[in-house]
Protein backbone atom coordinates (compact mmCIF):
# COMPACT_ATOMS: atom_id res chain seq x y z
CA UNK A 1 0.00 0.00 0.00
CA UNK A 2 1.27 3.71 -1.01
CA UNK A 3 0.51 6.46 0.74
CA UNK A 4 0.92 10.21 -0.05
CA UNK A 5 4.05 10.89 2.73
CA UNK A 6 4.22 14.85 1.95
CA UNK A 7 0.87 15.33 2.37
CA UNK A 8 1.20 13.54 5.92
CA UNK A 9 3.97 15.01 6.79
CA UNK A 10 2.21 18.92 6.10
CA UNK A 11 -0.20 17.78 8.04
CA UNK A 12 1.61 17.08 10.81
CA UNK A 13 3.57 20.80 10.00
CA UNK A 14 -0.11 22.10 10.49
CA UNK A 15 -0.28 20.61 14.13
CA UNK A 16 -2.48 17.54 13.17
CA UNK A 17 -1.76 13.83 14.11
CA UNK A 18 -3.26 10.64 12.95
CA UNK A 19 -4.67 8.02 14.69
CA UNK A 20 -7.57 4.89 14.29
CA UNK A 21 -10.94 4.57 15.49
CA UNK A 22 -12.02 2.22 17.84
CA UNK A 23 -12.66 -0.40 14.94
CA UNK A 24 -9.16 0.26 13.80
CA UNK A 25 -11.22 0.56 10.29
CA UNK A 26 -10.82 4.14 9.71
CA UNK A 27 -7.73 6.83 9.87
CA UNK A 28 -8.27 10.03 10.59
CA UNK A 29 -6.70 13.78 11.30
CA UNK A 30 -7.18 15.14 14.99
CA UNK A 31 -6.41 18.00 16.62
CA UNK A 32 -6.91 19.49 20.25
CA UNK A 33 -7.72 23.15 21.76
CA UNK A 34 -4.60 22.52 23.95
CA UNK A 35 -1.23 20.71 23.40
CA UNK A 36 0.89 18.66 25.77
CA UNK A 37 4.97 19.75 25.32
CA UNK A 38 7.86 17.96 26.92
CA UNK A 39 9.80 20.75 28.13
CA UNK A 40 13.70 20.58 26.45
CA UNK A 41 15.17 23.44 29.44
CA UNK A 42 15.57 23.20 32.74
CA UNK A 43 11.92 22.40 33.60
CA UNK A 44 12.37 19.02 32.16
CA UNK A 45 12.33 16.77 35.64
CA UNK A 46 12.02 12.55 36.26
CA UNK A 47 12.04 11.38 39.54
CA UNK A 48 15.10 10.50 41.52
CA UNK A 49 14.71 6.73 41.59
CA UNK A 50 14.86 6.75 37.98
CA UNK A 51 18.32 8.72 38.38
CA UNK A 52 19.50 6.17 40.15
CA UNK A 53 18.28 3.49 37.48
CA UNK A 54 20.15 5.56 34.97
CA UNK A 55 22.96 5.96 36.79
CA UNK A 56 23.58 2.37 37.18
CA UNK A 57 23.25 2.01 33.33
CA UNK A 58 21.13 -1.17 33.21
CA UNK A 59 20.43 0.04 29.80
CA UNK A 60 22.20 0.93 26.17
CA UNK A 61 19.79 3.05 23.94
CA UNK A 62 19.81 3.07 20.08
CA UNK A 63 17.56 4.85 17.35
CA UNK A 64 16.09 2.72 14.71
CA UNK A 65 17.78 -0.30 15.79
CA UNK A 66 14.32 -2.36 15.32
CA UNK A 67 12.17 0.30 14.50
CA UNK A 68 8.88 -2.23 13.55
CA UNK A 69 9.54 -3.77 17.20
CA UNK A 70 8.82 -0.37 18.86
CA UNK A 71 5.78 0.41 16.75
CA UNK A 72 4.15 -3.28 17.34
CA UNK A 73 5.38 -2.95 21.10
CA UNK A 74 3.57 0.76 21.40
CA UNK A 75 0.11 -0.99 19.31
CA UNK A 76 0.20 -3.93 21.89
CA UNK A 77 -2.64 -2.94 24.25
CA UNK A 78 -5.87 -3.54 24.72
CA UNK A 79 -7.07 -0.04 23.38
CA UNK A 80 -4.89 1.09 20.27
CA UNK A 81 -4.87 4.02 18.04
CA UNK A 82 -2.32 2.31 16.11
CA UNK A 83 -4.32 0.31 13.09
CA UNK A 84 -2.51 -1.90 10.83
CA UNK A 85 -2.85 1.41 8.18
CA UNK A 86 -1.28 3.32 10.56
CA UNK A 87 2.02 1.10 11.54
CA UNK A 88 2.39 0.82 7.47
CA UNK A 89 2.03 4.62 7.11
CA UNK A 90 4.79 4.59 10.28
CA UNK A 91 7.07 2.53 8.46
CA UNK A 92 6.83 4.44 5.03
CA UNK A 93 7.43 7.60 7.14
CA UNK A 94 10.86 5.38 8.64
CA UNK A 95 11.91 5.00 4.90
CA UNK A 96 11.39 8.44 4.08
CA UNK A 97 13.72 9.67 7.12
CA UNK A 98 10.66 11.02 9.06
CA UNK A 99 9.54 8.71 11.72
CA UNK A 100 12.32 7.25 14.27
CA UNK A 101 12.13 5.33 17.64
CA UNK A 102 14.42 5.98 20.20
CA UNK A 103 15.21 2.31 22.21
CA UNK A 104 16.01 0.92 25.67
CA UNK A 105 18.49 -2.21 25.25
CA UNK A 106 19.06 -4.77 28.22
CA UNK A 107 21.86 -6.73 26.48
CA UNK A 108 19.85 -7.78 23.38
CA UNK A 109 16.51 -7.66 24.40
CA UNK A 110 14.70 -4.78 23.61
CA UNK A 111 13.40 -2.79 26.72
CA UNK A 112 11.49 -0.30 25.49
CA UNK A 113 11.06 2.67 23.26
CA UNK A 114 9.44 5.86 22.06
CA UNK A 115 7.97 6.66 18.69
CA UNK A 116 8.20 9.44 17.29
CA UNK A 117 8.01 11.94 13.58
CA UNK A 118 10.86 14.30 13.65
CA UNK A 119 10.46 17.63 11.22
CA UNK A 120 13.04 20.12 11.50
CA UNK A 121 13.42 21.10 15.12
CA UNK A 122 9.88 19.42 15.76
CA UNK A 123 9.75 15.78 17.07
CA UNK A 124 5.84 14.64 17.55
CA UNK A 125 6.07 11.58 20.05
CA UNK A 126 3.67 9.42 18.82
CA UNK A 127 3.67 6.85 21.68
CA UNK A 128 6.18 4.58 24.09
CA UNK A 129 5.83 1.13 25.50
CA UNK A 130 8.17 -0.84 27.81
CA UNK A 131 8.81 -4.75 28.38
CA UNK A 132 11.39 -4.41 30.86
CA UNK A 133 10.33 -1.90 33.64
CA UNK A 134 11.82 1.77 33.62
CA UNK A 135 12.78 0.78 29.89
CA UNK A 136 10.39 3.55 28.22
CA UNK A 137 11.03 5.87 31.58
CA UNK A 138 15.07 6.05 30.40
CA UNK A 139 14.27 6.33 26.56
CA UNK A 140 12.53 9.60 27.21
CA UNK A 141 15.34 10.59 29.52
CA UNK A 142 18.01 9.97 26.75
CA UNK A 143 15.73 11.12 24.02
CA UNK A 144 15.40 14.54 25.38
CA UNK A 145 19.14 14.86 25.89
CA UNK A 146 19.35 13.90 22.73
CA UNK A 147 17.31 16.19 21.40
CA UNK A 148 19.05 19.11 23.25
CA UNK A 149 22.01 17.67 21.67
CA UNK A 150 20.28 18.22 18.15
CA UNK A 151 19.09 21.58 19.17
CA UNK A 152 15.56 20.86 18.58
CA UNK A 153 12.94 23.30 20.12
CA UNK A 154 10.21 21.22 20.17
CA UNK A 155 9.29 17.81 21.63
CA UNK A 156 5.22 17.82 20.95
CA UNK A 157 3.68 14.89 23.74
CA UNK A 158 -0.11 15.25 22.40
CA UNK A 159 -2.14 14.70 25.44
CA UNK A 160 -1.39 14.69 29.02
CA UNK A 161 -1.10 12.04 31.31
CA UNK A 162 -0.12 11.56 34.75
CA UNK A 163 3.17 9.30 33.48
CA UNK A 164 3.92 12.66 31.40
CA UNK A 165 3.07 14.84 34.38
CA UNK A 166 5.99 13.33 36.52
CA UNK A 167 8.32 14.27 33.51
CA UNK A 168 7.24 18.42 34.07
CA UNK A 169 5.28 18.20 30.80
CA UNK A 170 3.03 21.36 30.06
CA UNK A 171 -0.32 22.02 28.58
CA UNK A 172 -0.40 24.74 26.37
CA UNK A 173 -2.85 26.45 24.25
CA UNK A 174 -3.38 25.62 20.75
CA UNK A 175 -2.72 28.83 19.59
CA UNK A 176 0.88 28.61 21.50
CA UNK A 177 1.78 25.55 19.77
CA UNK A 178 1.45 26.62 16.32
CA UNK A 179 3.13 29.56 16.63
CA UNK A 180 5.80 27.45 18.65
CA UNK A 181 5.78 24.62 16.15
CA UNK A 182 6.25 27.02 12.74
CA UNK A 183 9.26 28.20 14.47
CA UNK A 184 10.49 24.35 15.02
CA UNK A 185 10.13 23.93 11.54
CA UNK A 186 12.31 26.73 10.44
CA UNK A 187 15.42 24.30 11.83
CA UNK A 188 16.71 21.69 10.17
CA UNK A 189 17.97 19.15 12.74
CA UNK A 190 18.46 15.78 12.24
CA UNK A 191 18.02 12.54 14.36
CA UNK A 192 20.68 10.55 13.69
CA UNK A 193 22.44 8.30 15.76
CA UNK A 194 25.59 9.80 16.05
CA UNK A 195 26.60 9.88 19.59
CA UNK A 196 24.43 7.68 21.48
Amino acid sequence: MQFNIPAIIEGYAQGYFLMADESGEELGWYSTRERTLIPLDERFCYPRSLRRVINQNKFTVAINRAFRAVVDGCANRDITWISDDLKAIYWELHQAGYAHSFETWQGDELAGGVLGIAIGGAFIGESMFYRIPDGSKVALVKLVEHLRSRQFLLFDAQMMNPHLARFGAQVIPDRNYQALLKQALSRQCQLDDGGV
